[in-house]
């Protein structure tokens, strides 16, 4: 049968609507590009997006992004959840994360290691539900254009040096780029050849919700024992480490109430009681990641780019960070306005903080080894993060704090995240990257940096005054998402300036033309 042809031809077909597609859609929209946003499920909703299985911690780069882009104040969640592994005997030490199950706590961590973290800046993590930010990116990306077709599963497509035809069953659609936002089993990366390499798992991991009939047989909070580790953290939901080698999860069986409770006495050498198993899903710590995130006019991010275990929650927020990253360089790729090399940035840049996130994830499960060897690794871990240097260390990957890209220049802030600056009139440097322009944020009034960014015009916005908050910059170029692109101390040197401009926003003849 001929496939329905859609007459319409959009910048972007996006395949799959969570939370890095609607993401994703939301910043192409934003810079006025045509989106198409392909969903297999007809129905958004699933107690999986739900608390509890639904909880999300946020990062800090991601909690900066929803903040910059107006969103953040929309979540409602995170005001009424507590952390799941917090609890009353801790006393004043809140739990505020882990690694490999080992806590770190809020009062043994040092801020101040953190220069640019200002005292207006947004929280370092947050706990979400995934439901929730999937309905507020929905309703924003509906509201800037894009359009959202669900139960729309792509079977195949097929691109040219002009575009690419995406098929869905007996309907075709026509756009000019492909970006896979499908998930860990992406029909995109698989049908695009993309390599997807990486290591095997270790373990099956269970998230249950169940009803116990002894309870406190269980211990509260993150156990690893000698056979693996369980986690009860809020009444009635149970999370299983078993390391059989992922074998369970690959086999497809169904996942009973007879199964999950041999499995919890076992890993916790009880003999504890499931009275009912209200819902359950499986998961692995596979860990792999596409070689290259593009090939042609086909382009992937999130799970569908990297793929590893959920400890840690960091999985989302590798997802969103690659969709803030690739927003803007493919819309100013579309509207010709990028410079040579900008598209390829996206894989170069967020490439090395995959694989980062991916021997993170690594570590933790070599930590958490049922064998003399993981409790080993596990001791000295723990003493480090005992310490206040190593509490903070911590908390600063899992947080996201350290996130770095090598842009070269010589200013400390060049490839970090710009500081969250107050001026005096009381605005913030991030209220001004709601509509993701480029901006040339300049404290002493310089005509000339006025002048280099009216030229050019809608891609750079031009914010100055004096401000409240000293970060030792005179001048800072800013790209869409936020990484400083440029700064300067003193006087600020203008050919270096133009020279950075040019990388990011093109060359002032090419604007101009």
């Amino acid at each position: 049968m001929k496939a329905i042809q859609n007459p319409s031809i959009h910048d972007v077909i996006i395949s799959g609507a969570g939370p890095v597609g609607l993401f994703l859609a939301c910043e192409l929209a934003l810079a006025n590009c045509s989106v198409l946003l392909l969903e297999k499920a007809e129905n958004p909703h699933s107690p999986l997006k739900r608390l509890p299985f639904g909880i999300r911690g946020l990062s800090t780069p991601t909690i900066e992004a929803l903040y910059r882009r107006g969103l953040l104040s929309e979540l409602e969640v995170h005001k009424r959840l507590k952390n799941p592994h917090q609890h009353a005997a801790q006393g004043p030490r809140r739990q505020v994360g882990h690694f490999a199950g080992i806590p770190f706590h809020d009062g043994d961590i040092d801020t101040s290691q953190w220069p640019y973290r200002l005292p207006g800046s947004t929280d370092t993590s947050l706990l979400s539900e995934l439901e929730e930010l999937e309905t507020i990116l929905s309703r924003r990306a509906e509201a800037l254009g894009v359009t959202i077709r669900r139960g729309r599963t792509i079977t195949g497509f097929e691109q040219t040096s002009g575009g690419v035809t995406v098929l869905s069953g007996d309907h075709s659609f026509d756009g000019k780029w492909l970006v896979g936002c499908d998930g860990s089993r992406s029909v995109v990366r698989k049908a695009g050849g993309f390599d997807f390499a990486g290591t095997e798992p270790e373990f099956t991991g269970y998230s249950a919700q169940v009803d116990l009939f002894d309870p406190e047989k269980l211990s509260l909070g993150r156990n690893v024992t000698p056979t693996g580790m369980y986690l009860q953290s809020q009444p009635g939901y149970v999370i299983i480490q078993d390391f059989d080698g992922g074998a369970f999860h690959e086999s497809g069986k169904p996942v009973t109430l007879e199964h999950v409770q041999e499995v919890l006495r076992r890993i916790s050498n009880t003999d504890v009681t499931i009275s009912a198993l209200h819902m359950a899903t499986t998961w692995t710590d596979r860990a792999r990641q596409a070689t290259t995130y593009r090939n042609g006019r086909i382009l992937l991010a999130g799970d569908a780019a990297h793929i590893h275990s959920p400890l840690g929650g960091q999985g989302l927020n590798l997802g969103l960070g690659d969709a803030m990253n690739l927003g803007w360089k493919l819309a100013a790729t579309i509207q010709k306005k990028a410079p040579e090399g900008l598209l390829d940035s996206y894989h170069t840049e967020r490439h090395p903080i995959g694989a980062q996130v991916l021997d993170w994830s690594r570590a933790q499960v070599a930590l958490m080894q049922p064998d003399s060897q993981g409790r080993a690794l596990r001791a000295i871990i723990q003493d480090l993060m005992n310490t206040r240097d190593g509490a903070t260390y911590f908390a600063g990957r899992v947080w996201g704090i350290f996130t770095h890209y090598p842009l070269g220049g010589d200013h400390p802030l060049v490839g970090y995240s710009v500081p969250n600056v107050a001026f005096e009139d009381g605005s913030k440097i991030g209220e001004f990257m709601h509509d993701s322009q480029g901006i040339l944020l300049d404290f002493d009034r310089n005509a000339a940096l006025e002048a280099l960014a009216s030229e050019y015009g809608g891609q750079l916005k031009y914010v100055s005054g004096p401000a409240k908050d000293q970060i030792e910059a005179s001048a800072v170029l800013i790209r869409p998402d936020g990484i400083v692109a440029w700064a300067s101390t003193d006087v600020p040197d203008y050919s270096e300036l133009q020279k950075a401009a040019a990388r990011w926003f093109g060359s002032q003849s090419e604007v101009n033309h």
